[in-house]
């Protein structure tokens, strides 16, 4: 059998592979079974913690690794348990938000805890992006704190997701990194940590490189993951951030943009 176009298929997860109803499509699917039928991997990099992945997964048929939590977290799914995971400090967050407040105000916070049973808290004030999946609302932000996070994210009453992305990296510094991994998520994780060093280790398990990658997604977290793999594809809905750096513009992710591509190289 020849050697596929790329060995190493990277996905994110919203806005890209899943349509807006949380789904995968049936053209989706069978392009990313006759690009595997090619010799091909098909990995998830997604800014999702773990057990918001684990359901996904297994309607995908998927057993094998997933990058969680924007990098932070490493997970087999086949096993359920996290080969790596790298939590964000409790107290450097809580001064990150000290600081953005004192910028612009107050935002509203949740967090992801750390570990397969971690689970998303949100404070009063703080409305999930994605209504769908599950949370758990307290009553003080005090308590976001009670177990080892993976990452905080971040909303504004009034700013836009880019003019809370840049006032956070220019109030945070050096406490954490800041990305954007969505319409209303702004997210805190650990310095240094990105969906690139996630990727890049869950590719050493797996015997592939940068050469042998191929990237898609939609949204700024995704700008380092592109600048890591041999080729980045951005959706026809991504950020302009991410499409200025892509290699290449599918369509939408409703419009099956993942599967476009792939039966351009692997057929179907």
């Amino acid at each position: 059998m020849a050697a596929p176009a790329y060995a190493l298929i990277a996905t994110d997860l919203d806005g890209t592979l899943l349509r807006g109803d949380d789904t995968v499509s049936d053209r989706t699917r069978a392009a990313l079974a006759t690009a595997l039928a090619g010799g091909a991997r098909h990995i998830v990099v997604t800014g999702r913690p773990a057990p918001r992945v684990k359901p996904l997964l297994d309607d995908l048929g998927g057993a094998g690794l997933a990058v969680c939590a924007q990098g932070a977290q490493l997970y087999d799914a086949a096993a359920d348990r996290l080969l790596w995971s790298l939590t964000l400090d409790r107290e450097l967050a809580e001064q990150a938000i000290g600081k953005i407040e004192a910028e612009v105000g107050q935002v509203h916070a949740a967090v992801d805890q750390d570990g397969v049973d971690g689970l998303t808290l949100i404070e009063p004030g703080y409305l999930m992006p994605h209504p769908t999946l599950p949370a758990v609302r307290v009553t003080r932000r005090a308590e976001l704190w009670a177990q080892p996070i993976s990452k905080v994210l971040l909303r504004h009453p009034s700013l836009t997701d880019d003019e809370l992305a840049a006032v956070a990296r220019a109030a945070v510094g050096p406490l954490a990194t800041v990305t954007m991994s969505g319409p209303g998520t702004v997210e805190l994780q650990p310095r240094g940590v990105t969906k690139a060093t996630g990727l890049g280790l869950a590719a050493e398990r797996l015997c592939a490189g940068p050469a042998d990658t191929l990237a898609f997604g939609d949204m700024p977290n995704d700008v380092p993951m592109f600048g890591w793999a041999a080729r980045g594809v951005a959706m026809a809905n991504a950020h302009p951030e991410l499409k200025a750096v892509a290699d290449d513009v599918t369509v939408s992710n409703e419009d099956d943009g993942v599967a476009v591509v792939l039966e351009r190289l692997f057929g179907g």
